[in-house]
Protein backbone atom coordinates (compact mmCIF):
# COMPACT_ATOMS: atom_id res chain seq x y z
CA UNK A 1 0.00 0.00 0.00
CA UNK A 2 1.19 3.62 -0.84
CA UNK A 3 2.32 6.47 1.95
CA UNK A 4 1.35 9.77 1.50
CA UNK A 5 3.28 12.83 3.20
CA UNK A 6 1.01 16.27 3.53
CA UNK A 7 3.15 19.53 3.64
CA UNK A 8 1.88 22.80 4.72
CA UNK A 9 -2.01 21.16 6.38
CA UNK A 10 -2.94 24.05 7.68
CA UNK A 11 -3.86 24.11 11.80
CA UNK A 12 -7.32 24.43 11.90
CA UNK A 13 -7.98 21.72 9.24
CA UNK A 14 -5.67 19.69 11.22
CA UNK A 15 -8.15 20.10 14.72
CA UNK A 16 -11.11 19.83 13.04
CA UNK A 17 -9.82 16.09 11.16
CA UNK A 18 -8.88 15.34 14.89
CA UNK A 19 -12.45 16.17 15.94
CA UNK A 20 -13.68 14.21 13.18
CA UNK A 21 -11.50 11.24 13.83
CA UNK A 22 -12.54 11.16 17.37
CA UNK A 23 -16.12 11.64 16.67
CA UNK A 24 -16.33 8.68 14.32
CA UNK A 25 -13.45 6.53 16.37
CA UNK A 26 -10.93 6.49 13.75
CA UNK A 27 -7.32 7.39 13.61
CA UNK A 28 -7.00 10.74 11.88
CA UNK A 29 -5.65 8.53 8.92
CA UNK A 30 -8.30 6.28 8.80
CA UNK A 31 -10.43 9.25 8.77
CA UNK A 32 -8.94 11.05 5.90
CA UNK A 33 -9.14 7.67 3.60
CA UNK A 34 -12.70 7.61 4.49
CA UNK A 35 -13.29 11.08 3.59
CA UNK A 36 -11.24 10.65 0.23
CA UNK A 37 -13.22 7.61 -0.78
CA UNK A 38 -16.47 9.63 0.01
CA UNK A 39 -15.31 12.65 -1.71
CA UNK A 40 -14.00 10.53 -4.97
CA UNK A 41 -16.80 8.40 -5.16
CA UNK A 42 -14.60 5.19 -4.36
CA UNK A 43 -16.11 4.38 -0.82
CA UNK A 44 -17.54 0.87 -0.44
CA UNK A 45 -21.58 1.46 -0.98
CA UNK A 46 -22.89 0.91 2.82
CA UNK A 47 -26.04 1.29 3.90
CA UNK A 48 -26.57 4.58 5.39
CA UNK A 49 -27.00 5.02 8.85
CA UNK A 50 -30.99 5.40 9.49
CA UNK A 51 -32.27 8.78 11.90
CA UNK A 52 -32.50 6.01 14.62
CA UNK A 53 -29.15 4.98 14.69
CA UNK A 54 -28.05 8.69 14.53
CA UNK A 55 -30.81 9.67 17.79
CA UNK A 56 -29.50 6.54 19.10
CA UNK A 57 -25.79 7.46 18.55
CA UNK A 58 -26.27 10.96 19.84
CA UNK A 59 -28.16 9.44 23.37
CA UNK A 60 -25.05 7.30 23.84
CA UNK A 61 -22.61 9.96 23.43
CA UNK A 62 -24.77 12.18 25.64
CA UNK A 63 -24.98 9.13 28.65
CA UNK A 64 -21.06 8.67 28.38
CA UNK A 65 -19.01 9.24 31.86
CA UNK A 66 -22.26 10.43 33.09
CA UNK A 67 -23.13 7.55 35.39
CA UNK A 68 -23.11 7.44 39.00
CA UNK A 69 -22.93 4.86 41.42
CA UNK A 70 -24.45 4.69 44.59
CA UNK A 71 -21.35 2.74 46.48
CA UNK A 72 -18.20 3.81 46.66
CA UNK A 73 -15.59 3.08 44.04
CA UNK A 74 -14.03 -0.23 45.85
CA UNK A 75 -17.49 -1.80 46.33
CA UNK A 76 -18.59 -0.68 42.56
CA UNK A 77 -15.32 -2.45 41.30
CA UNK A 78 -15.94 -5.57 43.24
CA UNK A 79 -19.73 -5.91 41.98
CA UNK A 80 -18.33 -5.64 38.53
CA UNK A 81 -15.57 -7.71 39.07
CA UNK A 82 -17.20 -10.29 40.64
CA UNK A 83 -19.92 -10.28 38.03
CA UNK A 84 -17.39 -11.25 35.40
CA UNK A 85 -16.83 -14.05 33.42
CA UNK A 86 -13.58 -16.21 34.33
CA UNK A 87 -10.41 -15.48 33.06
CA UNK A 88 -7.32 -13.57 33.96
CA UNK A 89 -6.22 -12.38 37.39
CA UNK A 90 -6.74 -8.89 38.19
CA UNK A 91 -5.07 -7.46 40.85
CA UNK A 92 -7.08 -4.24 42.86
Amino acid sequence: MASLTLKNLPDGLLRALRKAADKDRRSVTQEIIHLLESALGTAERRAPRSADSDAQIAAWRKLAGKWESDADRTTEARRIMDRRTSGREVDF
